[in-house]
């Protein structure tokens, strides 16, 4: 019964995201691959970019239009060829990363392992997730640290994925789920794979949200979740526990950034950490004023002191009891609609 209770609240979030499942709409990416344009790949940088927005335009009004090529095949071209001095994410390291790693650890993308996921929340479940090496973050308590930190794992050829997705979703898979490590410094690739893929299925982009405004236009028109992390209520601890500087102005400004990117809907997690209660009311409370009510937010007991938490002691813990309920009052108080909470 609550399982079934929380797929009701779930629907009445992200009601798209069900009509898609239900076979009553289409998901983004083939929605992009049905507007038809033309381009050369040799364009220059700058003239792909004005295709791309008039592009956008039509995708918008829903005009399909002629061409040789489409919309997806163009944002993939566009994602390859800022690999040559990456602005993928907000570090904007501006490596070459077809010749060397960029800060992610990322050079051709590898992928730590893939299978159908039951561990999600229950509207995804069971959901494909790819698993790539590398991260832009630094969190001292990552629990995937193993994956997030190296570069590990094996390049599998965009069309080979492509057909591997496709067994997954004849398998019962929900939706393709890209995380990682972090699911940015790949765009390129992932976007190379949705070429290749003509299986119907919900794009999930689980990810921490500190993308460049750039990767924000390539992924309108794309993902039909954005699965965000939303950690830190404070410029000081993004950079202290997760080293990314400018973190609350960045999460946040992407955050209201895909609330508008074309067909998208938002699911956010939120893990809370101890002795920081009040980093969790102010991430929530942002959330409520500037998202709303209707949003669908996980607030997460399931923090592990792992990595090099140690080394922080304040945070080299698990929650205890009293800070569980009083998050769960929070939430009760702030009125969201939908939440999910432990």
């Amino acid at each position: 019964m609550l399982y079934d209770f929380e797929l009701d609240k779930a629907r009445k979030s992200l009601p798209r995201y069900f009509r898609i499942l239900e076979g009553k709409e289409l998901p983004n990416f083939i929605k992009a691959k049905k507007l038809k344009i033309d381009f050369r790949e040799e364009m220059e940088l700058q003239e792909l970019w004005k295709i791309h927005r008039e592009a956008m335009v039509r995708l918008k009004k829903r005009k399909e239009g002629d061409g040789k090529k489409n919309l997806l095949e163009l944002k993939a071209v566009i994602a390859e060829k800022m690999m040559e001095r990456c602005e993928l994410c907000e570090f904007k390291c501006g490596i070459n990363r077809k010749e060397e790693m960029g800060y992610c650890r990322v050079k051709d993308s590898k992928i730590a392992s893939y299978f159908i996921h039951l561990g999600e929340e229950p509207e995804l479940v069971p959901s494909f997730t790819v698993f790539f090496s590398g991260c832009n973050f630094r969190c001292v308590f990552c629990q995937n640290w193993d994956i997030s930190q190296r570069s590990v794992g094996i390049f599998i050829f965009p069309q080979k994925m492509a057909r591997i997705i496709e067994e997954a979703f004849l398998n019962g898979a929900r939706n393709v789920n890209f995380v990682g490590g972090e699911p940015t410094p790949n765009l390129p690739y992932i976007l190379k794979v949705l070429t290749y893929l003509e299986t119907p299925i919900p794009v999930i982009w689980n990810s921490n949200m500190y993308m460049s405004l750039e990767a924000l236009e390539l992924l309108n028109g794309i993902v039909d979740i954005y699965l965000g992390d939303f950690k830190w209520s404070s410029n000081s601890l993004g950079r202290k526990y997760s080293t990314a500087p400018q973190y609350w102005d960045v999460i946040t400004r992407n955050f209201k950034i895909v609330t508008a990117h074309q067909g998208a809907e938002l699911l956010i997690r939120h893990l809370v950490i101890p002795n920081n209660l009040e980093n969790t009311r102010r991430v929530l409370r942002w959330i409520r004023e500037n998202l709303g009510t209707q949003v669908r937010v996980n607030v997460m007991f399931q923090y592990q002191p792992y990595y090099r938490a140690s080394h922080y002691p304040e945070i080299n813990r698990k929650l205890n009891y009293s800070e569980m309920r009083e998050v769960e009052k929070m939430v009760k108080k702030l009125g969201f609609s939908y939440a999910l909470v432990g």
